[in-house]
This record gives C-alpha cells, sequence and structure tokens, in this order.
C-alpha cells in the first residue's frame, strides 16, 4: 500500500524577488537625483539669466558669479579673476562654502594674483597672462585642491578667469561640469560688456548733450537776423553740417572815436561785414570760430583799416592756432552807407562775388593774404569799391563750391557764379537769391544726400 505523498510546496521565492527590486529602486533613485539636479541647475542658471537683464550695477551681478559656478558643479568654491586694462590681474570675487578654508584659500589666490601682476610688469612671463594664473594658482592651492578654470572673452579680448576648485579627492571634473563653468563664464562677458555699452552710451549721450550746449551757444553767437543798414538790404544763413560748426559771420557796427553815434541809440555810420570759415569741423573749430568773434569785435573797434584788423588779428591769434593746427581764412570789409563804399580785405577766403546791374555781369573782390594763424607776420592789403544802385555781393564759404554729388563732381565756383548770375536778375530781392543758390546746391548734391562742409552765405543788395 501505498503512502500518500503531501503536495509539492510552491518553491521560495522571496530571495530571487527582492534581487529584482533593488536595481529597479536603484535606478528610479538615480533617475530621481538626476531629475533634481537637472532642476536645480536649470534653476540656478535661469536665476542667472535673470540678474543678467536686471541689474543695473555689474559688481552686484559679479558678486553672484563665482557662487553659481560652485552651486550648479556641486564644487567647494569659486573665484573670479579680471584683467585690467594696465595689466593688472585682479582677484576680483570669491565664494568658498567652507568658512574656515576661505582665509586659507584667499591668500593662496592673492599670492597667485601677486606673482603673475609683478611678472607681466617685468615681462617675465613668456605665456599668456591665463597660462601662468592656472599654473601659479594651481601651486598656490596646493595638490589636494581640484582647480579647473576657464577663459571670460569679451569682444575677442581675454578679460579674465573664472575658477571653481573642490578639495574632495572623488571628485572628479566631468565634461557635464565643464561645460556648466564655461557658460557661468559666458554670461560673466556678456554682463561685462553690456556694462561697457552702457558706459558708452553715457558719455555719448553727455557728449550729445554737450554738443547741443555748444550748438545752441554758437547759434546765439551768429546774428539772430540782420540788422537795419541804411540803403542796402541784406539776407543770411548758415548751414552747419554737424552740430557744431566752424564757419562764422557778423554784422559789426563800427563807430570810431570821433564817431559814438550807435551809442546813443542812432545809426552806425559805417558797418563791418566779415565771413569766415576755420579749417575743420566739429567742437574745435567751433571753439576757434567763438575766439575769432571776439577777437574780431575787438580789432574792429580800433579805427583801422580792414588790412590793419586782419594783421593785428593774425598776431594774436598766432600761438593758439599755431598750437592747434588749425587756420582761419577771413574775408572783413566795412560798408559806408553814404558813400555806398566798401572797403575790405582778404585773408585767403573765397572771394565774394558781385554783381554789378549795370553791365550784369560778376566779379570777384579779392586781395593778397595770408590764412589767419599760418605765419605771424603775414601782410595784408586793402581794396576798394564802389557800389550802385542794384548792385549785389554774396560772400560765401566753400561749402558752396566743394559740395559734391554722387560722382564726385564739385558744384564749384562757375556754376555758383551762373546761378549768382541768374538769380540777380530774375530774384525779388537777397532772401529770394540766398534761397535759389541754396536750393540750387542742394539739387546738383541730390536731395538724399547731405553736405558734409559747412555752408554759409551773406547776400547784400544796394536798393534801387
Amino acid at each position: 500500500m501505498s503512502v500518500p505523498q503531501p503536495p509539492a510546496q510552491p518553491a521560495d521565492r522571496s530571495s530571487s524577488s527582492a534581487t529584482d527590486v533593488t536595481p529597479v529602486l536603484a535606478l528610479k533613485e538615480l533617475v530621481a537625483r538626476l531629475h533634481r539636479e537637472q532642476n536645480k541647475i536649470q534653476d540656478l542658471l535661469s536665476s542667472l539669466g535673470f540678474a543678467l537683464r536686471s541689474f543695473n550695477n555689474l559688481n552686484q551681478f559679479l558678486e553672484l558669479i563665482p557662487m553659481m559656478a560652485t552651486r550648479v558643479t556641486d564644487a567647494d568654491g569659486g573665484a573670479l579673476f579680471l584683467f585690467k586694462p594696465n595689466g593688472q590681474v585682479r582677484l576680483e570675487r570669491l565664494y568658498c562654502q567652507d568658512s574656515r578654508q576661505r582665509k586659507n584659500i584667499r591668500q593662496a589666490l592673492e599670492a597667485a594674483t601677486r606673482f603673475v601682476t609683478a611678472s607681466l610688469t617685468t615681462a617675465q612671463i613668456v605665456s599668456t597672462p591665463a597660462a601662468a594664473l592656472d599654473d601659479q594658482a594651481s601651486r598656490q592651492l596646493g595638490p589636494e585642491i581640484q582647480l579647473f578654470g576657464t577663459s571670460i572673452i569679451v569682444k575677442h579680448t581675454e578679460r579674465g578667469r573664472l575658477y571653481v576648485f573642490s578639495g574632495d579627492p572623488d571628485y572628479s571634473w566631468t565634461e557635464t561640469r565643464q561645460k556648466l563653468v564655461r557658460l557661468v563664464a559666458d554670461q560673466t562677458a556678456v554682463a561685462i560688456e553690456n556694462d561697457e555699452l552702457t558706459v558708452e552710451l553715457r558719455k555719448k549721450e553727455r557728449l550729445d548733450r554737450e554738443l547741443e550746449i555748444g550748438a545752441e551757444i554758437q547759434l546765439r553767437l551768429l546774428p539772430r537776423q540782420c540788422p537795419t543798414i541804411p540803403g542796402v538790404s541784406l539776407a543770411a544763413r548758415c548751414q552747419p553740417a554737424n552740430r557744431v560748426g566752424g564757419d562764422y559771420y557778423d554784422f559789426i557796427p563800427v563807430n570810431h572815436p570821433q564817431n559814438l553815434a550807435s551809442s546813443k541809440g542812432e545809426p552806425a555810420s559805417q558797418w563791418g561785414i566779415v565771413i569766415g570759415d576755420v579749417m575743420g569741423k566739429g567742437v574745435p573749430a567751433g571753439l576757434i570760430m567763438t575766439m575769432t568773434r571776439g577777437m574780431l569785435r575787438t580789432e574792429a573797434l580800433n579805427e583801422h583799416s580792414p588790412a590793419r584788423i586782419l594783421q593785428h588779428l593774425n598776431r594774436v591769434m598766432y600761438a593758439d592756432l599755431e598750437n592747434s593746427h588749425r587756420f582761419v581764412t577771413l574775408f572783413y570789409s566795412e560798408y559806408e552807407p553814404q558813400m555806398r563804399k566798401l572797403t575790405y580785405s582778404n585773408a585767403a577766403h573765397n572771394p565774394p562775388l558781385m554783381w554789378q546791374a549795370a553791365t550784369k555781369s560778376v566779379k570777384r573782390l579779392d586781395t593778397l593774404g595770408m590764412l589767419i594763424g599760418l605765419d605771424a607776420q603775414s601782410h595784408y592789403e586793402d581794396a576798394q569799391v564802389q557800389l550802385e544802385p542794384g548792385d549785389t555781393i554774396i560772400y560765401y564759404t566753400d561749402g558752396f563750391t566743394d559740395a559734391a554729388n554722387q560722382s564726385g563732381d564739385r558744384f564749384d565756383e562757375e556754376n555758383l557764379i551762373h546761378d549768382f548770375n541768374w538769380a540777380c536778375r530774375h530774384c525779388p530781392g537777397p532772401q529770394a537769391i540766398l534761397d535759389y543758390l541754396f536750393a540750387q546746391v542742394q539739387k546738383f548734391i541730390g536731395s538724399a544726400n547731405q553736405n558734409k562742409d559747412d555752408m554759409t552765405l551773406v547776400v547784400m543788395q544796394v536798393n534801387k
């Protein structure tokens, strides 16, 4: 009789089950840890980007850099070095999580900085400052500190180094960590460049404001309107190429000591009419123009002929103009309304053009004379012309004759004479002549183009 056997017991699966679950849990933990690290890195970099957009102070932003680089790489600390234009290497910011090590770390890095700066000053470094700093920082920190550094590049120039360090012997500089440090360094470079652009923009805004003030002052120095001179009509316009120009014109009431009529509110006995041009443009030319105006107005009251006035002006201004390497062309004339006589002298300026109503022809008013400021011993000549009713004179600067079109052709004196001749025959007065001549020059150079030089024109016509 067979004995019945007990039913077979199921195999014990507890050990194999535990073996299967452990890798799964470990994998899940690894994925979760990587996810947390990824979120932490994204949050830190997002904070850095927000700071880059929000901070107006570069120093505040730089304060974050070593800390951010440390946290995204799980290192012990970070250091930011900047290279100054004078060759100095400076430890700009330091971050160290262990406050007990911070002092030693700072001393080591500052020692490296002093060595590199001194070596640069004495030209002992053969390699680049960055390579020398890498070497010295590693030496000073010692072999127990693992160091990684990357460059801060601004406009293709290395402007500093960002270091991250760790004392953990198991710490390794993985490719990911290196990329993160470089990313933080790139953000630092953007911040430095933005700050420099902001500084330049502020300088430009300040310069623009100064130019506006200079242009306003210069505009006030030029005659606001043409004076009333018995027997003649006047029109004038100065059109600077820049906000501040070197062209100058003026109407000066000349009353010699024996005739002080204008001081009593009566019309001047005669008038100085002047036009000038400082070589160059912009603020320097404007300053010289202002100086010329003041000195000429003083000289014009000394009861001298136009030639003597230019001679005195040249001697007074010679030293200042010689040092500035700039010169002034000037045409000075004095008109006597009762005699209808114009006395003049030229210091190498474009000779004014005179249209004679009787002959319907144009002549140049010119005398020999050098530029103001070129030679202290220059001599100038006087000349006179008798004006008749209908006679018209234009004083102009070389911005008219030198105006060029897109092909490079200049307007030149021949075209100006032609248009001036036509205007005197057809335009009803000085203002119409002035407007016509400006329009002809603009038409010549093209409506879309702007003249590169200042243009000034004064029109004087003897009443019929």
